[in-house]
């Protein structure tokens, strides 16, 4: 048969709880306040990108060797005024179609979908018109599209941005 032994000194049941009572409380502290932070931050870029919307752009200056040369940086046009072509690179049937209702769900006008010249492109592509470059990184976003370039070889009609579905 086993025998318990008796410890030398009793143990302090009381202090260990309280101890253990204070880190649960020390987590709880640490959890509410990363809670709060998190959730602050979508706040925070909200309230952000508001005020930098309400906020008139300013141009910029930039010196050449021989001359002075103004930028005059725009705010993104709203995607309502946005004229996309969708065109489908990859040969597979509605894939323009299905593109373009997911972007006219996102709010673009699409002016056409249909087929490209060509079905072998490896990967989706963004091209814009100039003058669009920074609504055409935003679609790309949008869509997640890695490729942005200018608009090369092709003239769309009524298309400010041209979108090449690849593989």
């Amino acid at each position: 048969m086993e025998y318990a032994e008796p410890l030398p000194r009793p143990f302090p049941w009381r202090a260990a709880t309280l101890v253990a009572a204070a880190l649960a409380a020390l987590e709880l502290v640490a959890l509410i306040v990363v809670g709060a932070l998190l959730l602050a931050r979508p706040i925070h870029h909200s309230a952000a990108a508001k005020a930098a919307a309400a906020a008139p752009v300013a141009p910029r200056t930039v010196v050449h060797v021989n001359r002075v040369v103004r930028i005059v940086a725009h705010a993104f046009r709203p995607r309502t005024q946005l004229s996309v072509l969708v065109l489908n690179g990859n040969g597979q049937a509605g894939a323009a179609a299905r593109a373009a209702a997911k972007l006219h769900g996102l709010g673009y006008r699409i002016s056409d979908s249909r087929n490209a010249e060509r079905h072998d492109y490896a990967r989706s592509l963004v091209m814009y018109m100039p003058g669009y470059a920074r609504e055409g990184r935003r679609i790309a976003h949008d869509a997640g599209i890695r490729l942005v370039s200018p608009v090369d070889g092709l003239k769309p009609k009524r298309a400010q941005i041209v979108i090449v579905l690849g593989r």
